[in-house]
């Protein structure tokens, strides 16, 4: 309960704060100016290396949310036939550490808890997974594996590796262009003049539905910025909200199906990968993402780019 009330409270904290919280951003503005501080030295002192494969990022520069996962999973879906390609990411809130190999050649070899959510919804989907800290390492076991292609999942932060930088943009304006902790971004406003690419509104398809749907459903969710899923409110008789990646115990949502008298709950995929497995109704929200031509074409052009520089570099070596 601490922890849903707190991701609330952050919430308006961050996108439509009250008097007092607008109080408290103000006074923490000294420490943000410190923390902005380190991130622009980090950033200037570091100097991008080429590792001679096309690294695709999808990054934002706020805390939680922008859509990164969906378009992680189009892109991937629209290259993998052609490239052997791996999408490799941190894997927030893992129960291990370390370089993990979650998922090849359509072999899934980890469950959720070592891999994290987000992994394992690639790897569900059938991608090439590797979770890491050490991106670089990463980078060198998947160029073993074959890789020709690869996609991060947040890694706007490693300025010491050169990708193709997509920044996305959260589609509710934060209240403060501050960094955290006065506001919620983790890199300066600013930092959009190193996106190599910012998706604008036809830049990025989708489309959504419910898969097995119910009379009776309550929206249960995990995820960053829950309003995303605003279309769905009315269509459910109960809704609740717990923190970014929160791990579920099946006596809760147990719970929470008896407090609504509810036939069935409704998920996103971030949070069936968690909960597949309890043997409870559940009904899905499924999201198809396509990328738009101009933006196809702003990937190909750099992946393209990439080849014909690595031949280049070994005709001339």
């Amino acid at each position: 309960m601490f922890k849903k009330n707190l991701h609330i409270w952050a919430n308006n904290y961050f996108y439509s704060p009250n008097f007092i919280q607008k109080i408290l951003s103000f006074l923490l503005v000294p420490i943000s100016i410190i923390y902005t501080l380190i991130i622009l030295i980090k950033k200037q002192i570091s100097y991008e290396i080429d590792y001679g494969i096309p690294i695709i990022n999808v990054g934002n520069l706020v805390l939680g949310g922008s859509g990164k996962t969906p378009l992680t999973k189009a892109i991937y879906e629209n290259y993998s036939k052609k490239y052997k390609t791996f999408i490799i990411l941190r894997g927030y809130k893992r129960e291990s550490k370390g370089m993990i190999e979650v998922s090849l050649d359509n072999k899934i070899l980890s469950d959720v808890k070592i891999s994290g959510d987000e992994a394992m919804e690639y790897a569900l989907m059938g991608a090439n997974v590797i979770v890491s800290e050490n991106r670089v390492k990463a980078i060198k076991r998947a160029k073993e594996l074959g890789c020709k292609l690869i996609i991060f999942d947040d890694g706007f932060s490693k300025f010491n590796i050169l990708k193709f930088n997509i920044l996305l943009k959260p589609k509710k304006e934060p209240y403060s262009n501050s960094t955290i902790p006065s506001g919620v971004y983790r890199y300066p406003k600013s930092f959009y003049k190193f996106a190599n690419f910012i998706p604008k509104k036809d830049d990025i398809l989708q489309t959504s539905y419910i898969v097995n749907p119910s009379k009776r459903m309550v929206l249960v969710t995990a995820i960053a910025n829950p309003d995303r899923l605003k279309e769905y409110f009315s269509k459910c008789i109960g809704k609740e909200f717990f923190s970014d990646h929160y791990s579920f115990k099946k006596c809760e949502l147990e719970d929470i199906i008896k407090k609504y008298n509810a036939t069935s709950l409704l998920i996103t995929k971030k949070d069936y990968v968690k909960i597949k497995d309890f043997n409870l109704p559940i009904s899905t929200i499924e999201l198809k993402t396509k990328i738009g031509d101009n933006f196809k074409a702003a990937l190909d052009n750099y992946i393209n780019l990439q080849n014909v520089d690595k031949i280049s570099k070994k005709l001339k070596g």
